[in-house]
């Protein structure tokens, strides 16, 4: 998992930060990305793709991360910006604002995916980046417990959709409670299952 971080410092980079997203796919809420600066020597032992870890493992690894790392930063894009420019262009610039909230500018980004971000940086896209690089598996799991939290607190204003429960996600339950109810603010409403 330190095999990038490794190479990039082996070529001079001295700030790694690994980038990552977490909300492409539902149907409701914002898109959230982090990146993550970690040391040379990080003590997260087990850490991998947030989406294999169970919850209690993510929190445990949230806290731990935002312990070591040299910097971190947390992007959101809300809904309606999702709506307006397509989730493709928002998960990019969710992880541009990320990247922006970092204490100190990087000089090489691992991206989890296939996309580049519009920064300057060196950057190294990684298919399925998360299970390997531990700096974009760590981002990933900052990512991802920021949205479910956020959901959670979304849940208390609209409790019929059970947001606490699939985070917006497009569970057979999720997709019946919009058939009932209709789209609440939060939705998105270009998505399919949504707009329909």
């Amino acid at each position: 998992m330190r095999r990038y971080e490794t190479q990039a410092e082996q070529m001079g980079y001295t700030q790694v930060a690994g980038v990552d997203e977490a909300g492409r796919g539902p149907l409701a809420g914002p898109v959230v990305a982090a990146a993550v600066v970690l040391p040379a020597s990080p003590q997260l032992e087990g850490l991998t793709d947030s989406k294999k870890l169970s919850a209690a493992k993510r929190d445990a690894f949230f806290k731990q991360i935002q312990e070591q790392a040299l910097g971190f930063g947390i992007g959101i894009v809300e809904h309606d910006v999702i709506d307006e420019i397509n989730i493709l262009q928002a998960s990019r610039r969710a992880m541009k604002i990320a990247v922006e909230q970092l204490p100190r500018p990087p000089d090489l980004l691992l991206i989890d995916g296939i996309h580049t971000i519009d920064r300057n940086e060196e950057q190294w896209t990684l298919i399925e980046g998360d299970s390997k690089s531990q700096s974009i598996a760590a981002a990933s799991v900052l990512a991802k417990v920021t949205r479910d939290r956020l959901m959670q607190e979304y849940h208390k204003h609209y409790p019929e959709y059970g947001f606490d429960r699939h985070k917006g996600y497009p569970t057979a339950q999720h997709k019946a409670s919009i058939r009932q109810h209709g789209p609440c603010p939060i939705h998105r409403k270009t998505f399919r299952g949504v707009k329909a």
